[in-house]
């Protein structure tokens, strides 16, 4: 019967041994991770473009190309102007976009209006009214995009 001795002589084998470092991560839980938290940030990202939900209407025109720093008015349902998510009170907007306009820089922001489709027209005028006597005159309409039609309007040529 052999007894259990180690190289050092020692016995018990296991209290005198070094075993070697792992040299090896296993990164697959990581990668799960990441790539979970990806998902999430590219379902989240759209969410945080615009704050006050409004109802668009749709169109069939192209969208424009982003600029850096866009000045947005939202026009809700309930006729409350809203200027970068924050409400303005009843006549506010014309000393707030007064204000804006007098920067040092004298360029004026392009302006996006959000406005929801079941406002009255002289509302969303007198907004842009309101813009174009600012000095804005860089308006850009948002609406919902989509590939139908419009209906066709009585008494136009195109009715049959």
């Amino acid at each position: 019967m052999a007894m259990g001795l180690t190289s050092s002589g020692k016995r018990g084998g296991r209290r005198g041994s070094r075993r070697a470092p792992m040299a090896e991560i296993n990164v697959t839980p990581f990668v799960d991770v990441m790539l979970v938290l990806l998902i999430i940030f590219m379902v989240t990202a759209p969410l945080l473009s615009s704050g006050v939900p409004v109802d668009l209407p749709d169109s069939r025109a192209a969208a424009l190309p982003q600029e850096q720093d866009p000045l947005t008015i939202v026009i809700a349902s309930d006729g409350i102007i809203y200027l970068d998510n924050e409400p303005l009170g009843a006549g506010a907007l014309p000393g707030r976009l007064a204000s804006i306009g007098n920067n040092p820089e004298g360029s004026k922001p392009q302006v996006t209006l959000r406005g929801d489709k079941s406002l009255d027209y002289g509302r969303v005028m007198a907004v842009m009214g309101e813009l174009n006597r600012a000095g804005f005159n860089s308006i850009a309409l948002v609406t919902n995009g989509t590939a139908a039609p419009p209906a066709v309007i009585s008494g136009s040529e195109t009715e049959q």
